[in-house]
């Protein structure tokens, strides 16, 4: 069966009864920055958000990654309130290679901890696996990062191994960065795991 090129994937809205995935657009740029002034979330990130002149660098630069194709972002909405509760994106897309990285992934406070995460890899997973038709999705996160990495072992993602020095962050320190990936053959034992764990707990973690 053939199949449309992965860059037609850029529009396409996924959804759940938990979280709503859309193309990031301009009128998102202010329901993301009354969540984006949270140290936390930039920790670990390449860049930081301190300020409005910062966000709107940021945001831009989602814009642009978007309409060029080198990413396929996202936002996030939680169907419970219907608030824009972050944003996560495709990147690094091999279509020739069957691959893709699934990152640039952070939400709000008041959105953390209540299951969102979990629905935004599994729809971001299903729809690589089962409508792009990749063979490899890969995750990557800064190696002090221990709570993404906890959420990646969680949601079924195998380690691989550390890149050392990978890349420059704020402050001066270079990161070593840890990858992690899941295998078109272990889609259906993770799908089940984060189904399995959806339906425990009603939500996810």
């Amino acid at each position: 069966m053939s199949r449309a090129p992965w860059s037609h994937s850029a529009s396409t809205v996924l959804r759940n009864e938990h979280v709503e995935l859309h193309p990031v657009a301009e009128t998102d740029r202010e329901p993301l920055r009354r969540i984006a002034f949270d140290p936390q979330i930039w920790t670990y990130f390449v860049s930081r958000v301190e300020n409005d002149h910062d966000f709107d660098a940021f945001f831009d630069a989602l814009l642009a990654d978007h309409a060029s194709g080198r990413r396929v972002v996202r936002i996030v909405v939680d169907r419970g309130t219907g608030q824009v509760a972050g944003s996560s994106s495709y990147g690094n897309l091999a279509e020739a290679d069957g691959r893709l990285e699934i990152g640039w992934s952070w939400l709000g406070a008041d959105f953390r901890g209540k299951g969102i995460n979990r629905w935004v890899k599994y729809l971001l997973l299903s729809h690589a696996f089962e409508v792009l038709g990749a063979e490899r999705v890969e995750f990557k996160t800064d190696v002090l990062n221990d709570r993404a990495r906890a959420g990646l072992s969680k949601i079924g993602a195998t380690q691989e191994g550390v890149l050392r020095s990978f890349n420059p962050m704020p402050g001066g320190r270079r990161r070593d960065a840890i990858f992690y990936s899941v295998l078109r053959s272990e889609w259906p034992s993770v799908e089940d795991q984060l189904r399995r764990f959806g339906r425990a707990t009603g939500s996810g973690t």
